[in-house]
């Protein structure tokens, strides 16, 4: 399967998801190199990437020795790392203007012929494509949290999307071992949308009394077979995230998206999910 990845990944951004992301091609057969925005936040990067791959390979989920994976890694600070990607991936936090200025000044790094994508959860490929100059080259891969244990990657097409990255996204995918769902663009696309609308309902349910969170998540576990429940997710995901969400989708899609006050409490009161502690569940570590 390595053989259909390009030689060399680009994250843009070392975070939880780029890390995953980085994690994905690391393990499959890649060079990757990331790029962070400051040196302190590149060794935090270069750490959470290294723990990720220590942690498949001691549950034996991935061939070959930590140092080998350590030789293909690089992180940086420095966006001319990416002059020899075939393919690079931003994945900076969830705002237009952020995502707009990292990718415009990733493109300016690349070969002609190399791809660009955006991780974006929900925002529009049309639009970010708009502002580059090479639209053709470039798409929406939007992986899932957490990236290493997920299946799912959404691909996401814009309307100058090539035919030849079209076909790539899909030989990219199954090279990570994970399948491919390919949508056209539109707000949410089809995973957030889904998603979205149900964290969002559950939450509302919990601020009107309606059940209690653990109820409500066992209702969607135990009665519709989800992995997960709606309110367990959004911890994961992250509040903040869900929220910034909720609010592009309503700017889009009207008041059928608008975020509950609870949630809104919620992320003010700094009460955002796992990565904070507390979230609609308490966590300790």
């Amino acid at each position: 399967m390595t053989n259909t990845l390009p030689t060399t990944v680009g994250v843009l951004g070392g975070g939880r998801m780029g890390a995953g992301i980085a994690h994905a091609f690391l393990t499959s057969g890649s060079n990757v190199v990331v790029v962070e925005r400051d040196d302190d936040a590149a060794a935090a990067a270069r750490e959470r990437v290294l723990r990720d791959v220590t942690g498949s390979v001691e549950r034996g989920k991935v061939q070959g020795g930590i140092a080998d994976y350590e030789a293909k890694l690089t992180v940086t600070t420095q966006q001319e790392a990416f002059a020899d990607a075939g393919l690079v991936i931003e994945a900076v936090p969830e705002d237009f203007k952020l995502k707009v200025s990292a990718l415009q000044s990733v493109e300016q790094h690349l070969p002609d012929d190399a791809y660009l994508a955006t991780n974006t959860s929900s925002m529009s490929v049309d639009g970010l494509a708009e502002q580059l100059n090479r639209p053709h080259n470039f798409c929406g891969l939007h992986f899932f949290n957490p990236v290493p244990a997920s299946k799912l990657v959404e691909v996401v097409v814009g309307k100058q999307t090539s035919d030849e990255l079209k076909a790539l996204t899909t030989q990219w995918t199954e090279g990570i071992g994970k399948t491919a769902v390919t949508v056209t663009d539109a707000p949410g696309f089809a995973s957030s949308r889904l998603g979205v609308a149900l964290g969002l309902e559950a939450i509302r349910m919990v601020e009107e009394g309606v059940a209690s969170a653990q109820d409500i998540d066992n209702a969607m576990v135990l009665g519709y077979k989800h992995p997960i429940g709606p309110l367990a997710l959004t911890d994961i995901v992250g509040l903040d995230v869900r929220l910034g969400i909720a609010e592009y989708l309503e700017d889009k899609l009207g008041s059928r998206f608008a975020p509950p006050q609870l949630m809104r409490d919620m992320v003010e009161r700094g009460e955002l999910g796992r990565k904070s502690g507390k979230g609609f569940y308490t966590y300790d570590g």
